[in-house]
């Protein structure tokens, strides 16, 4: 069947192809930091929020502690239920995609994905937004 092509630079010297690893590592960390990035946002704005408006039923919790206090401070208090549910859902699955990946390694479809678009970022040059953190050159520092 229709293989898809490799991009270029696999196709080419063994340097190219260090190279281009090691972009992808930078890709990769750079989404590992934007997942998390996205995981504080949601907890300082509607983490916080939800947790300010359950600031009564958890001060009752804090005294009388039942599970069906629990239960109905959520259910009486729904808008601050969803808001911590999606904070707690979105924590689980950076941490579960995280450990996965440290667990596992990158899939081959994950790998294909960032190495098609590290090439997009150096086709694009410059004017791309990531290529300063993804292809420019290190620098040597000189004393």
């Amino acid at each position: 069947m229709n293989q898809p092509e490799e991009p270029r630079s696999l196709q080419t010297s063994g340097n190219s192809v260090t190279t281009l690893q090691q972009e992808v590592k930078r890709l990769y960390r750079l989404t590992i930091y934007g997942r998390w990035c996205v995981v504080v946002l949601l907890w300082l704005t509607i983490g916080a929020l939800s947790l300010w408006a359950l600031r009564y039923p958890i001060s009752l919790l804090l005294d009388y502690f039942t599970w069906v206090a629990v239960r109905y401070g959520l259910i009486f208090n729904r808008f601050p239920a969803i808001g911590l549910a999606v904070c707690i859902g979105f924590t689980v699955a950076v941490l579960l995609r995280q450990s996965h990946d440290a667990i596992f390694g990158l899939s081959q479809l994950d790998r294909q994905r960032l190495e098609r678009q590290v090439q997009r970022i150096r086709q694009q040059g410059r004017s791309h937004p990531l290529w300063r953190f993804v292809c420019k050159p290190k620098e040597s520092k000189r004393l």
